[in-house]
């Protein structure tokens, strides 16, 4: 094994960002080629993809109905993507509907059957569950990546805590909505039925409140104590 290979197999903690493409599986073959081939075009327009990939920073992972993008250097990488790709959608009039799911989290280098290097890991499932809880036009972050981005002012008023989803084998994590007036999915997945948690952020405001009172629209506050 090469040391190019050593070195982009070891352990890190990655920031992932997991797409998948709404009812491919029951698209026709050809439908299926072309949305995978959109979605590439898409994805590898955007400037956080293009910036990671020139620094090596970068590893593609196909997934049949989608593809999970790791970057190495911020949490803000995977999600700036998320938004590209929305805005591409938008003003391309695209039919290509996604839902997108963003974590960080450690990943793990492993050798495929031709010698390359790819990864595995907590960090990667997780981004997939976190997606799982989405609907079309969603994306959704781990609590991880939320308190992360938290720090940061700008972030604040697009991150909307949604409360816990169940994913495999009955496990249930803490979601939160990233959407801004014109990008993302404003709406509630249908997956999650419960109120936003109030240990977590803030809840929606009440109708008396005079606010909006619509589920999924609860701001988060990541403050502890």
């Amino acid at each position: 094994m090469s040391a190019e290979v050593k070195k982009e197999i070891r352990l890190e903690i990655a920031h992932v960002l997991f797409i998948d493409i709404i009812a491919y599986s029951k698209m026709a073959t050809d439908d299926q080629r072309d949305v995978i081939e959109k979605l590439n075009q898409i994805v590898q327009s955007t400037d956080e993809f293009r910036k990671a990939e020139s620094e090596n920073r970068l590893l593609k992972l196909a997934t049949g109905d989608g593809m999970a993008l790791i970057f190495y250097r911020s949490p803000e990488d995977p999600v700036e993507c998320a938004l590209e790709i929305s805005r591409a959608i938008k003003e391309q009039h695209s039919n290509l509907r996604l839902r997108m799911g963003v974590n960080s989290g450690p990943v793990s280098g492993v050798v495929d059957v031709n010698g390359r290097a790819n990864v595995a890991g907590a960090g990667i499932n997780m981004a997939k569950r976190v997606m799982d809880c989405g609907d079309g036009g969603h994306i959704l972050l781990s609590k991880r990546v939320a308190e992360d981005l938290e720090q940061f002012k700008h972030w604040r008023p697009h991150l909307y805590h949604l409360g816990e989803c169940e994913v495999k084998h009955g496990e249930k994590i803490e979601i939160v909505n990233l959407f801004t007036a014109e990008l993302g999915n404003s709406e509630r997945p249908r997956r999650l039925t419960r109120v936003p948690s109030p240990h977590f952020g803030q809840t929606s405001p009440s109708p008396s409140s005079g606010g909006d009172s619509s589920p999924g629209r609860g701001r988060v506050s990541l403050c502890s104590g």
